[in-house]
């Protein structure tokens, strides 16, 4: 028997990450296919509704698949969703050996593919790189164990933390490979939310702006508890697939509702908290709406607001190498903050990065 070899999940891990911002509400998944120490097959989940890593690479294997081994980062789909269960292709094929790095976190899924394939004499083993596969698709797990997104804070800052200077300027702290990277980050999300504050003082288009086919828009959500959003926001006047959603409470008017409906944007109606919206109950909604990951942009009232209520689970912040001083100058975060050190945010996993001529820290809550 040949033993289990981690390079071959790696592969499959990298593979897997092809996927990112296209496969949603799926899981990222690798697969490769391994006969006496060569691969022979490879593949990745390309978009939700084209075939699973494990077909891809089993069609790429060919008749070299019989007797191989199939490295892949998920378990085994044995259900009919949108493609048939990838457990019928695997036993198909005459793959001998399947090594799954991580099983599928679905109370009704869970064991299934795994087990099917066991019962049916396919030697199955589970675990290796377990960690790095659910790191992968964190959002994703995050998202089938609560039906809520995963949520990501994204600010860009000097070196003592103003988003802007006393004069409210706050275009460009940051170099264009930070930017890119942020719109980067914009691509692999289901959707964006800013406040209303941002698009009046701004007016952003919150697109990725990447090459066609190269990366696609998320969904953009306004927070706007009383639908101040003007209807010459570029947001609402853009070529792009994504739709605008805005995020209000029962403060606002209804010919306005009427009005934004008209210009194509889904007013969403919510409890609201203080005289704004519920970000709870927003986590809600948009869970419904299988909205699995959101990245939460501004400006510093709203990532405060996120941040008080504990609700971020992943943070990436860039600071450029400037100091704008000014102690009426923007800070990053906002909100009502803490009283006593002991209830500050604890950050861990944390990497700092060079990006161009600027910082990016990174890590979670």
């Amino acid at each position: 028997m040949i033993k289990i070899d981690p390079q071959y999940l790696k592969l499959a891990l990298r593979l897997a990450a092809k996927g990112a911002g296209w496969v949603s509400p799926n899981p990222m998944v690798g697969a490769v296919v391994v006969k006496e120490g060569q691969v022979v097959g490879r593949g990745y989940h390309r978009r939700a509704g084209l075939p699973h890593a494990e077909v891809e690479a089993l069609r790429s294997a060919g008749e070299a698949a019989r007797g191989a081994d199939l490295y892949v980062t998920l378990e085994p789909c044995n259900h009919q969703g949108r493609t048939p269960p990838c457990t019928q292709a695997i036993l198909a094929s005459g793959v001998r050996r399947v090594v799954i790095a991580a099983r599928d976190p679905n109370p009704q899924v869970t064991g299934g593919g795994a087990e099917f394939l066991a019962a049916r004499g396919v030697d199955v083993h589970e675990g290796l790189l377990a960690a790095e596969a659910r790191r992968l698709n964190e959002a994703w797990f995050h998202y089938v164990n609560t039906g809520r997104p995963w949520v990501m804070a994204k600010a860009a800052c000097s070196l003592d933390g103003k988003i802007a200077t006393v004069g409210g300027e706050s275009q460009w702290l940051t170099g264009e490979a930070a930017r890119a990277l942020g719109r980067r980050l914009r691509h692999r999300v289901d959707a964006i939310i800013v406040g209303i504050g941002t698009v009046l003082a701004d007016d952003p288009q919150l697109t990725t702006r990447l090459p066609r086919g190269q990366g696609k828009d998320p969904i953009r959500v306004v927070l706007d508890s009383r639908l101040r959003l003007p209807l010459t926001a570029r947001l609402l006047n853009l070529d792009s697939e994504a739709p605008t959603w805005v995020a209000t409470t029962s403060q606002a008017p209804p010919e306005t509702i009427r009005a934004l409906e008209a210009r194509g944007a889904q007013v969403l109606m919510l409890p609201g908290d203080a005289g704004r919206v519920s970000l709870p109950a927003l986590l809600e909604e948009l869970g419904t709406r299988q909205v699995q990951s959101l990245l939460v942009e501004g400006g510093a009232e709203t990532l405060g607001a996120f941040f008080d209520q504990k609700l971020v689970h992943q943070f990436n912040f860039f600071y450029a190498p400037k100091i704008l001083g000014g102690q009426l100058a923007t800070g990053m975060v906002g909100g009502h903050g803490i009283i006593h050190l002991g209830e500050a945010h604890i950050a861990r996993d944390l990497r700092v990065r060079r990006v161009g001529g600027d910082l990016l820290v990174s890590g979670y809550l």
